[in-house]
C-alpha cells in the first residue's frame, strides 16, 4: 500500500486575517486546509500546486492514519511518480467554499457562534484562486513552477495563469474548459434544485441532526452519471429485465448510484455543493476571441489533456483553449487521449496520462 507513497500524512490548517472576496465581502477569519508532499527547495523554486474538482479535498496523495483511503491523486504524486516528490514539493489545498476544513458554509461565523449555512458568502473561482495565493506566499513561494488540476481543478489552474501570470513558469489542464456551456450549468442547476426541493433544506438553515441528505444524494446521482462514459457504465453493469415492480430498482446502474448518492452525504455538506457548483456554472474566460484577448497576458507553458469519451467536459472545449493560447503564440501541447473512462479519466490510473504529465515536467526542467 505505501510503495511508492507519501506515505502517512496529515490535513493542516493555515489561518489568515481576511480574504476580500470579489463581490466586496469579507472572510474573517479565512482558513484554508491544505497538505503537502516532498521537500520545499531552497530556492523555492520546485513548488507545484495541485487542484481538486468539484467534490475533492485537500487530501490528494498518501493515506491518513488509521485508513486505507488514498489521496484522490494517489497514483500520480509521490516518488518516482508523475509529480515526483524527490523533485518537486506538492501542495493541495481545499477550496474555500467547500466543507473538508476551508472557510465554507459549515464553518462557524464569528458574528453568530454558529454555522454560516446559507449565509456564507458567494464565492467564484477567482475568489478560491486568490485565497490559495494567501497560502502559496505563506511558504515564502514567489514562483509556481506549476499549477495543475483536472475538471474545476483546471479551472482553478488556468484562471492562476491569467490572474498571476508573473507567478506561474508552467500549467496542466485536464479535462476542463474555460466556461460552463449551457448544458454543463444544466446538470449542475438539476443537482441544486433536488437539494433546494428536499423538506429537510429549511432555507439553508438546516441542523447537523437534520440535513437534506435525499435531495445531495440525488445531486450526487445527477452529477455521477455525467462522470463516466456510456461505454464504461454498459460494460460494468450492462443491464438485465426489469422485475416489474415500480418501487424496486430493477437494474445494476440505479443500485450503484443509489450507493454513490448515500455515500456522498457522509461527507460532503449540501450548501457547498450548491455553492461550489455556483462558483463553476459563473466562471467565464469567454470563448473565441474574448478567450484569446483574456489569455494574452498569460507567460506559462502549457499541457492540455482532454478525453474522447468524456461527454461532461468534451474535447472541443479543451481544444478552444489551445486555439486561443497559439494565437497568442504561448507554448502549448495538447493530446486528447482516447480512455473509455469518461470525465473521470483524468482522476484514474492512466498510463497516457501519467507520461504526458512526466515529460511535460521533465522538459519543462531541463529548460531551468
Amino acid at each position: 500500500m505505501l510503495e511508492n507513497s507519501v506515505g502517512v500524512v496529515e490535513t493542516k490548517i493555515a489561518k489568515f486575517d481576511s480574504l476580500e472576496l470579489e463581490s466586496g465581502e469579507i472572510i474573517s477569519p479565512l482558513e484554508i486546509a491544505y497538505e503537502s508532499y516532498g521537500v520545499l527547495n531552497e530556492k523555492r523554486t520546485n513548488a507545484i500546486l495541485v487542484c481538486h474538482a468539484l467534490s475533492g479535498d485537500a487530501h490528494a496523495a498518501g493515506f491518513h492514519e488509521g485508513s486505507d483511503k488514498s489521496g484522490w491523486w494517489n497514483e500520480y504524486i509521490g516518488p518516482g511518480k508523475p509529480f515526483d516528490t524527490n523533485k518537486y514539493f506538492v501542495i493541495s489545498t481545499n477550496v474555500i467554499g467547500g466543507c473538508k476544513g476551508s472557510s465554507g458554509p459549515t464553518s462557524i461565523n464569528p458574528k453568530t457562534g454558529k454555522s454560516y449555512g446559507s449565509h456564507f458568502p458567494y464565492v467564484s473561482i477567482e475568489d478560491m484562486v486568490n485565497a490559495q495565493k494567501k497560502l502559496i506566499e505563506s511558504f515564502g513561494i514567489e514562483i509556481l513552477f506549476c499549477v495543475a488540476g483536472g475538471s474545476m481543478g483546471g479551472m482553478q489552474a488556468l484562471q492562476w495563469t491569467v490572474a498571476f501570470p508573473d507567478k506561474v513558469k508552467n500549467c496542466i489542464v485536464l479535462a476542463s474548459s474555460s466556461e460552463h456551456s449551457a448544458q454543463q450549468i444544466s446538470f449542475n442547476e438539476v443537482g441544486r434544485q433536488a437539494i433546494l426541493s428536499d423538506p429537510n433544506w429549511n432555507n439553508g438553515e438546516y441542523e447537523d441532526a437534520n440535513q437534506p441528505k435525499k435531495g445531495l444524494a440525488i445531486a450526487r446521482m445527477i452529477g455521477h452519471v455525467t462522470y463516466l462514459s456510456d461505454e464504461l457504465m454498459r460494460e460494468k453493469f450492462g443491464r438485465k429485465p426489469p422485475r416489474g415492480n415500480i418501487k424496486n430498482t430493477d437494474f445494476a446502474v440505479g443500485s450503484y448510484l443509489i450507493y454513490q448518492g448515500e455515500s456522498f452525504v457522509d461527507r460532503f455538506d449540501a450548501n457547498s455543493y450548491i455553492y461550489v457548483t455556483k462558483a463553476l456554472d459563473h466562471y467565464s474566460l469567454g470563448r473565441g476571441e474574448v478567450l484569446t484577448k483574456n489569455l494574452s497576458q498569460v507567460k506559462a507553458d502549457f499541457l492540455i489533456i482532454s478525453f474522447s469519451s468524456d461527454w461532461l467536459y468534451p474535447p472541443y472545449q479543451s481544444v478552444e483553449i489551445v486555439k486561443s493560447l497559439e494565437v497568442n503564440a504561448i507554448n502549448v501541447t495538447y493530446c486528447e487521449i482516447n480512455f473509455s473512462k469518461g470525465h473521470d479519466s483524468f482522476l484514474v490510473d492512466n498510463p497516457e496520462q501519467k507520461h504526458l504529465i512526466h515529460h511535460f515536467l521533465e522538459f519543462a526542467n531541463e529548460d531551468e
